[in-house]
């Protein structure tokens, strides 16, 4: 059986940054992992091929060689979803999808087969009956499985050379409940986690099959189950000393690490070296609104300085358009980040995903309008909020261009760098030659044919006398400055425009 696994595309947005990965020759930040571990799932007889539409074409001859087509996509990828499963449908192929987007949003696709939740109990029984010709076109996950039957995804699928980060999964489920989430809708407020051998083992994949650098631990909140992550925190530090330190590792936390020494100290001592942030906002207002009271419990400003003074660059998600948002919020939202001394923060409009308490509040009200794009940074509002919308929409603009103007973007990137200690040496994964060939696309972009140019030459100036050792650090911030910028300029739609049916109605 020759399956064929099409991860749909992504749209240019904030997230993506495929302006920055353009600068080291990456197509994308990291390989599908849901679908690296659908395809381990599958019989070790089934030919397996993976076309990440992110990084390349889908060719004729992938459709014409595959008897079977997965796809798995989330909200953000709709678009790109429905035309693949359209196209592979048009050549007569058997279709099979699943994913967040699926299982929150909607069943009316042409596909063949339908998987709503977690694949790692249903999909045996799907083989089964595909074998004994009494597949069915819907198979609900009966309960959230435990990680303990999740196999090692089969890295070897991916073309390590596209990207710029490996990804691996620990956990799934976050404690919290907070309003606008979708992923304790999806994975449950019961944090599960893999065995520390469990993710030893992906790692001793990543490191046998050649990858070097970067690696994302994917779990929406890493330190949902404290417990076992402490015992994890360990054995990682210590395989990571083992074979030298391969890796550095970026995940994702709830604010509440700040709170736990022990977790920070284990962190530091594993290798990470960046971790995200959900602040959403410096109102107590709108983050009691949001139903997160994890937020509450202690000064936003002094948690961010506490984990970046274990060596750990903060990113942050900021939110603008809760009901309790008052009429600055927009320079109150620009204050903080500006003090947080956090480069990369990702300011979003608030969007009421499928199936969240958020959407449901809302469709109680009467505000919905219309489904998420998925994207909370094109622009696009889908609930009527309680600030007047143009003002809502402007004030978010004036977050953006000020935030990511030069200036304010270099300043905090060297606030940043002073906060955060001198890390171990990173592990190179394209050599020396590679590394001069991206310093000199970064200088050829921003030093040379950025108008702002000369802003440019003196963050790169402090840099070398203030932060030599991490002068690598300061040319990565610097490309990930001018893909935020590049798109807060003029790539993204225009909000008021997006917006526009909303504002006739």
């Amino acid at each position: 059986m020759n399956i064929l696994l099409i991860y749909p595309e992504f749209p240019d947005t904030f997230w993506s940054f495929r302006h920055a990965l353009a600068f080291e020759g990456k197509r994308s930040a990291f390989p599908p992992l849901g679908l690296l571990t659908i395809a381990a799932l599958l019989p070790s007889t089934w030919n397996r091929r993976l076309v990440d539409l992110n990084v390349q074409t889908l060719a004729p001859s992938d459709l014409d060689w595959a008897e079977i087509v997965f796809v798995s996509a989330m909200i953000a990828q709709k678009d790109s979803l429905f035309r693949v499963i359209e196209l592979c449908k048009a050549q007569g192929k058997r279709v099979v999808v699943g994913g967040p987007y699926i299982t929150t949003s909607t069943q009316e696709t042409s596909a063949d087969h339908i998987f709503l939740g977690e694949a790692e109990t249903t999909l045996a029984e799907f083989v089964s009956d595909l074998e004994n010709g009494v597949a069915k076109r819907v198979y609900q996950a009966p309960e959230r499985p435990s990680l303990s039957i999740s196999p090692i995804p089969d890295f070897r699928l991916a073309d390590f050379q596209h990207y710029s980060a490996m990804s691996v999964q620990y956990s799934r489920g976050c404690p919290f409940q907070c309003e606008f989430c979708d992923i304790i809708e999806i994975y449950g407020r019961k944090p599960r986690t893999k065995s520390n051998e469990q993710i030893l083992a992906e790692l001793n994949s990543l490191f046998h099959l050649g990858w070097r650098g970067l690696v994302f631990i994917v779990d929406d909140n890493f330190i949902g189950n404290k417990r076992n992550v402490k015992t994890l925190l360990p054995a990682l530090a210590e395989w990571s000393k083992q074979h030298d330190f391969p890796f550095s590792f970026i995940t994702e936390a709830s604010v509440n690490l700040a709170d736990d020494t022990e977790l920070l100290q284990g962190m530091q001592s594993a290798g990470f070296r960046r971790v995200f942030l959900g602040i959403e906002t410096p109102v107590e207002a709108s983050l009691r609104e949001a139903q997160k009271g994890q937020n509450l419990r202690q000064d936003l400003l002094a948690s961010v300085r506490k984990i970046q003074s274990y060596g750990m660059e903060v990113m942050a998600g900021f939110i603008v358009g809760f009901d309790n948002d008052p009429e600055d919020i927009f320079t109150r939202q620009i204050e903080f980040i500006r003090a947080s001394a956090i480069p990369v923060a990702m300011v979003g409009l608030l969007n009421a995903l499928p199936d969240t308490q958020l959407w449901r509040r809302l469709e109680r009200e009467k505000r919905l309008l219309v489904e998420s794009t998925g994207n909370n940074t094109d622009g696009s509002l889908n609930f009527i909020p309680r600030m007047e919308a143009t003002r809502l929409l402007a004030g978010y603009e004036t977050i953006l261009r000020t935030i990511y103007s030069p200036s304010e973007f270099y300043q905090r990137a060297l606030d940043s760098l002073a906060r955060v200690p001198i890390p171990f040496t990173e592990p190179r994964r394209d050599g020396l030659l590679s590394d001069v060939i991206t310093f000199a696309r970064v200088v050829m972009a921003l030093g040379i044919r950025d108008p702002d140019r000369q802003t440019f030459w003196r963050f790169l100036r402090s840099a070398w006398s203030q932060h030599r050792q991490q002068f690598a650090e300061a040319v990565r911030l610097a490309a990930l400055g001018y893909h935020f910028r590049k798109l807060t300029e003029g790539d993204l739609p225009n909000p008021r425009e997006s917006f526009s049916p909303m504002l006739k109605s």
